[in-house]
């Protein structure tokens, strides 16, 4: 009997990377990691100043249909104030990224938009489960909040939410789509891995979100490593008015290449993506570092590279996007 499973599929139930047999790097990985760490430069080691802070500029408690503002919470949480709705991507307020309150790594600038100061949340797109996108207290104060909000997560994940308190979740492996209450839905692949436990690797799934309404389009990346799908994800889904991503976390490249794009890879996902609609202005928008100290490069790195990247390839400078946390700006 063929096997019918999508790729992405294992045997056992659990998931994996489909497009290339280097895996992402086990026990034995972190431990060389931490000694050439130890070894290079100590166990404390300096990584930039913290970013500044700016004034978020939120419409309340909602915007209008015509707009698309976007403003920088930190790391990979943003609020999207879209078509009228409020989307939120991994929500994260906590101050680490950590299963405990005691270690692990420690926020470095506040959440660019406090809980309270907060507008109604309609939905939130939720790309995997780990820490630093997967927060305990956030997701409970959210769903406490929010009882009316859709969360969207890719398979597996629907379940450590509602253990949490959300009463209202959409489900997908990657290609499904849904209405999310006014909002279509597409969950897409990413290279990347889960797991909050260590017998709990890869059982439950990742991906990105595409979310769409009233004419506005948004790709939320989530966590990736170099794939040869952006294109085709572009091709199938898109125009994108606005693209979320990652930038950071990327050093030592022999442990973070299979999960974490480089700033150059980041530039090259997003060039792939504009080139499926070439007419169409996509702006990229910088996530996923400046907040926590999850790798061996300085915290302002990651810009600098972009910046660079994106220069040398002749990509309108008004379209990369390197926000501070809490700042607002509106796609025309």
């Amino acid at each position: 009997m063929s096997d019918t499973r999508p790729t992405h599929h294992t045997p056992d139930g659990r998931f994996r990377n489909p497009w290339f047999r280097e895996a992402e790097r086990g026990l034995g990985g972190i431990v060389r990691w931490t000694m050439e760490r130890v070894r290079n430069r100590g166990v404390f080691h300096s990584t930039g100043i913290p970013l500044a802070m700016h004034e978020p500029e939120l419409r309340l408690p909602r915007g209008a249909v015509r707009e698309n503002r976007i403003t920088w919470i930190g790391h990979s949480s943003f609020l999207c104030q879209m078509g009228g709705f409020n989307i939120l991507t991994d929500p994260v307020w906590g101050p680490r990224a950590s299963p405990v309150s005691w270690a692990g790594p420690r926020r470095l600038v506040p959440p660019g938009v406090a809980m309270d100061a907060m507008p109604p949340v309609d939905l939130v797109l939720q790309s995997h489960d780990h820490y630093d996108h997967f927060d305990d207290a956030t997701v409970r104060t959210l769903a406490r909040r929010n009882p009316q909000a859709i969360w969207c997560a890719p398979l597996g994940v629907e379940r450590l939410l509602r253990a949490r308190g959300v009463g209202r979740v959409l489900e997908r492996d990657w290609h499904g789509q849904a209405d999310a209450g006014g909002v279509h839905v597409t969950c897409v692949p990413a290279r990347h891995f889960a797991g909050r436990t260590i017998t709990g690797r890869n059982a439950t799934l990742w991906c990105g979100w595409i979310a769409e309404t009233a004419g506005h389009r948004l790709y939320f990346v989530g966590d990736s490593g170099s794939h040869p799908d952006f294109g085709d994800i572009a091709r199938r889904y898109g125009p994108f008015d606005a693209v979320l991503m990652p930038i950071g976390a990327y050093d030592p490249r022999w442990f973070m290449s299979p999960v974490h794009v480089d700033p150059e890879e980041a530039v090259a996902a997003l060039a792939a993506i504009r080139d499926a609609h070439p007419a169409h202005r996509t702006v990229m928008i910088a996530m996923h570092w400046g907040t926590f100290v999850l790798t061996d490069e300085p915290v302002g790195e990651p810009p600098q590279r972009a910046r660079a990247e994106w220069a040398a390839r002749g990509l309108p400078a008004d379209d990369l996007w390197i926000l501070a946390p809490g700042e607002t700006r509106a796609l025309s």
